[in-house]
């Protein structure tokens, strides 16, 4: 289940119940309880919007203290609705946390198994997935626009997570954040002809209205190719919140019609404690 949080000094959140509390920590930020000026108000995550970068800094400051993780180790990336999966080194602890010009270059997935090395990616519709491996302790976050989903981001992921570090996709735990929902992403033609070659066996990804508009459903098209990879369906949680329908929580890029901030989803392995007898 995914559920919305306050930290009692202006910061709302949300998290997945489906992934455990001891030795993980993660979040999915609303718009709400920043410094940011209008348009990017309030909480804009994004240090590539336009938004100026101390009111941005300021902002991941205070959802890292929320979820107490240390903003300057932050690892970001510049995302380009591609394929591609970059694997995070303790080295490369707070790439992007910053300067935008330092994060890593042209990915759209990160995976780790380094402790305290909190992985962020940016959102304004695009469909945010958050991997955890409790058997390997690995981590991830997966950024699925449209180009991204038919490209299969999320699978490639998981297959990423298999070869780096084992771990097996019947372990791993998905979680897909607030997105652009099958009620609010119409599409033309030539990207719904996209989603048929595709995903030629799932027709229920693409509806037509009465009037012949279409739309595609990013959150199932996404959780299909997971359950494809062999994540169990009881492993992978979906909050089936649309960012379009719910602007005044969280950034929707249609809805703004180009100029707004950015909301995150971050994931991060901390230290297990050890329970004594």
């Amino acid at each position: 289940m995914f559920q919305l949080r306050h930290n009692g000094k202006g910061i709302w959140f949300g998290q997945f119940s489906l992934f455990p509390q001891e030795g993980l920590v993660h979040g999915i930020s609303t718009r709400l309880g920043g410094v940011s000026k209008l348009p990017f108000a309030s909480l804009n995550m994004a240090l590539h919007t336009g938004d100026e970068a101390d009111a941005v800094c300021a902002n991941r400051r205070l959802f890292c203290e929320t979820l107490c993780v240390k903003p300057e180790r932050l690892v970001t990336l510049r995302q380009v609705h591609g394929e591609r999966v970059h694997r995070v080194r303790s080295d490369e602890a707070g790439r992007g946390s910053k300067v935008y010009d330092d994060s890593v270059l042209q990915a759209d997935a990160l995976i780790t198994n380094e402790l305290d090395v909190p992985l962020m990616l940016c959102f304004a519709d695009c469909v945010p997935v958050l991997f955890y491996d409790p058997v390997q302790r690995v981590v991830a976050a997966a950024h699925a626009g449209w180009k991204g989903t038919v490209s299969r981001i999320t699978q490639k992921t998981v297959q990423q997570m298999r070869q780096e570090y084992n771990s097996r996709p019947e372990d791993v735990l998905a979680g897909i954040a607030p997105a652009i929902g099958p009620c609010c992403f119409e599409v033309s033609e030539a990207v719904s002809e996209k989603f048929c070659k595709a995903f030629p066996q799932y027709p229920e990804i693409i509806s037509y209205s009465s009037e012949g508009r279409i739309f595609i459903d990013l959150w199932a098209a996404n959780r299909l190719q997971l359950e494809e990879e062999g994540l169990l369906p009881r492993h992978i949680d979906s909050a089936d919140v649309c960012t379009k329908c719910s602007a005044e929580l969280f950034y929707s890029y249609r809805k703004a019609q180009g100029t707004t901030g950015r909301f995150a989803a971050l994931i991060s392995l901390t230290d297990v404690v050890e329970q004594s007898d």
